[in-house]
């Protein structure tokens, strides 16, 4: 939350005193204007607006939002900012921006924001002040971080606070309305007329039984804001005040404890052992490892100070943990009779990404399993690999109702220092784009060499000295990535929708037909056999939970628990109980059926089983049809553009990868615009699929990539991908 009265003791120390307005919450300038009808206010004062524009930029430059502060009344003209600071496609910039790079929201938005920008961000920020709202005498009236008041200070007030934000260093003054006004003839005289706009398709009817809707975005029309809005309303998670961390809330953190619960014992009946190691690490041995933190370089942050002390030597939090562990591998492994070694942690790591975070998929800390194994042979390590990638399979499709595909990355995707990448990978119909699941990586020798993880031969040859063998080695992780991916999947324009194995509460019990005229005893003898239902599903091991809020109708109820995902409802009213019944609901169908009291435990325990199973059925259906086998490169773009994934003859080579990625981008940007929002329209390798299509097979040395025309050696996955 924004701390108002932090910011006024701010300007106070600059010389700035103002005392906040305090008025109803306020969306837009109009409400603003009559929300200030009745305060008292300086003679002569006008209001403003704080507009955020986001340039169109390369995806690898760091985002460079541009504020303007502006009168009001007078018209922006986002060409003629462009103009001015050699910027091109000024466009307002998202939600997403103004949350993880100024801290506030739409309607909040005002200068004073500019001081609540992190440091490795307020470098790029641009700043336009309108020369109108310089004038000598005049107060201009802003939200100080809040809708709900106002502040009003004059043009050198607003001028020092600007140049105290530390770390700003782009500012320039512009006579805006007469920008406005050259842009304006200009712009009508190269403007096209409008085509007229054809006629708004008209909304599908929701199935019988729905509720009004507690997500205000369709799933289909803006897929990255209705996922936002779902994990925040759902109470998946909520926003955190460091940009790019998000808190898990206990709905999301029960999903995660239940692949805690199924993976571990599944890795402990592989003989995998839980361990703990301290989250830093030295660059010393960071340096050692150089080749393979390459691909983590950006993203590593570092602890250079304990208090006010610059620390001797710098301090990474692990973006993985082979550095921190394997050193020690060396000391714990001194025989063959060590091995194999197999350890595994539950921890969190950190990756610096500064751009587009969202929500499970791409956050600076995230939580994950890391495994890390030692063996003796090739063999015992690979068959470990594939081990653990059934086992994310199994995670993927038992629990979370997720089909995923399965195969080996290629050379230029595969982990670097790893010698074999094994991954599985989702698909989310609605994008046409793949995820990666979760990996498991053959790592080889390498890193035994690096880290001088040896063993004695136990059989060398007669008379000869032992020679000293590397160990051969695995990694292996899952994240809360998973709960994302499972979120996309599932959930509709009602909010989450969870399979029943993972959710927090699988019933949700509501009291129904309950009237004005309902006598006490009546609403007594209903609310009875709610919790008489509850105490005997809950003796059943099912998760439960009854409603019994007075001050809310039951369609108030099935809203909120729908919005929250929970599986099942059950409705029990004054009917119900005379006919010895209650209704059941399903959330991801809004089927509705009666159930006799007698057998209601079976009933639900089935419901929930054939609910689990149906949404896995659904999911992979949507999957296979979007696979399409593709042998010719002109089929291949269109593969895409009808949000499919590309099944192709390859022949594997790096060159012609990356030739795939560059013309399948060139071939979609000729067609359609990009959107910033969605991740690269160029296609990369998902996997190499261990199940092979065989219509038709892949002969060798007669079946040709469909890229470059060199003989194909596999079938890869191909797409776009988050």
């Amino acid at each position: 939350m924004a701390d108002v009265d932090a910011l006024v003791t701010r300007l106070n120390a600059l010389g700035i005193r103002t005392a906040p307005v305090e008025h109803a919450p306020v969306e837009n300038n109009e409400q603003w204007a009559e929300a200030l009808k009745t305060a008292e206010l300086p003679s002569k004062h006008v209001l403003t607006k704080t507009l955020v524009f986001k340039p169109k930029q390369p995806k690898a430059d760091p985002i460079a939002p541009i504020m303007v502060v502006i009168k009001e009344t007078t018209a922006a003209s986002s060409k003629a900012i462009g103009a001015e600071l050699k910027f091109k496609d000024l466009r307002l910039a998202s939600e997403d921006v103004l949350r993880d790079v100024f801290q506030t929201a739409r309607g909040s938005v005002s200068p004073f924001a500019l001081g609540q920008v992190a440091q490795e961000h307020i470098g790029n920020v641009r700043v336009v002040v309108d020369k109108a709202l310089l004038d000598d005498g005049v107060q201009l009236g802003f939200h100080p971080l809040d809708s709900s008041k106002t502040v009003f200070i004059d043009g050198a007030a607003l001028t020092r606070y600007i140049a105290s934000v530390p770390g700003l260093e782009h500012v320039v003054e512009m006579d805006l309305a007469a920008a406005a006004a050259a842009a304006a003839p200009a712009a009508a005289a190269a403007a096209p007329r409008a085509a007229k706009k054809p006629a708004a398709a008209a909304k599908p009817e929701e199935p019988a039984g729905m509720t009004k809707p507690g997500i205000q975005t369709r799933k289909s029309e803006n897929f990255s804001k209705w996922y936002q809005e779902v994990v925040l309303e759902s109470e998946m998670l909520s926003h955190y005040n460091v940009s790019g961390c998000y808190i898990l809330r206990p709905r999301a953190h029960f999903v995660w404890e239940q692949i805690q619960e199924f993976f571990g014992a599944g890795i402990k009946a592989m003989g995998v052992r839980n361990c703990y190691f301290p989250m830093f690490v030295s660059s010393q041995v960071l340096e050692r490892e150089k080749d393979h933190i390459e691909g983590f370089a950006p993203e590593v942050a570092w602890v250079t100070k304990a208090g006010s002390k610059d620390l001797n030597e710098h301090l990474a939090i692990r973006p993985t943990s082979e550095t921190v562990m394997y050193p020690y591998f060396g000391d714990w492994i001194r025989s063959h009779r060590d091995l194999p070694l197999r350890l595994n942690q539950w921890c969190s790591v950190v990756r610096w990404e500064f751009k587009n975070p969202q929500p499970f998929l791409r956050t600076r800390e995230f939580l994950w399993q890391e495994g890390h194994c030692a063996y003796f042979s090739k063999e015992q390590a690979m068959a470990e690999a594939r081990a653990v990638l059934t086992l994310y399979r199994r995670v993927y499709e038992e629990l979370l109702a997720v089909p995923v595909i399965e195969g080996e990355k290629s050379e230029k995707e595969k982990f670097a220092g790893g010698v074999t990448t094994t991954t599985v990978e989702g698909f989310i119909p609605e994008t046409g784009r793949g995820i990666q699941g979760g990996t498991s990586h053959y790592l080889g020798q390498n890193f035994s060499r690096m880290f001088n993880v040896v063993v004695e031969d136990p059989a060398p040859s007669a008379g000869a000295e032992r020679p000293k063998l590397f160990v051969h080695q695995t990694s292996w992780g899952l994240s809360t990535r998973t709960i994302g991916v499972m979120v996309m999947l599932h959930s509709d324009d009602k909010g989450l929708v969870l399979p029943p194995r993972v959710a927090e509460t699988q019933v949700v019990i509501i009291p129904c037909g309950l009237q004005a005229k309902t006598t006490d005893a009546e609403r007594s003898r209903v609310n009875d056999a709610c919790l008489a239902a509850e105490a005997r599903l809950r003796k059943a091991g099912i998760r439960v939970e009854t409603d019994l809020r007075d001050i809310y109708t039951p369609g108030f109820k099935f809203n909120h628990w729908e919005l929250r995902g929970v599986p099942l409802r059950l409705e029990i009213g004054p009917k119900d109980i005379s006919r010895d019944q209650v209704t059941l609901v399903r959330r991801d169908t809004f089927a509705r059926e009666s159930v006799a009291m007698g057998s209601m435990e079976e009933t639900v325990s089935l419901a929930m089983v054939k609910m689990q199973g149906e949404m896995l059925a659904k999911a992979r259906k949507a999957m296979d049809e979007r696979v399409k086998v593709v042998l010719r490169w002109e089929d291949f773009v269109p593969a895409l553009n009808s949000k499919c994934l590309a099944l192709i003859p390859w022949c594997e080579r790096e060159e012609c990868e990356e030739q795939i990625k560059t013309r399948s981008t060139r071939d979609v940007m000729a067609d359609e615009p990009e959107d910033e929002r969605e991740p690269s329209m160029g296609a990369k390798s998902l996997c190499l699929p261990y199940a092979q299509p065989q219509d038709p097979p892949i002969v060798h040395g007669e079946t040709k990539c469909a890229q470059c025309g060199q003989n194909a050696l596999r079938y890869a996955l191909f797409g776009r991908s988050y």
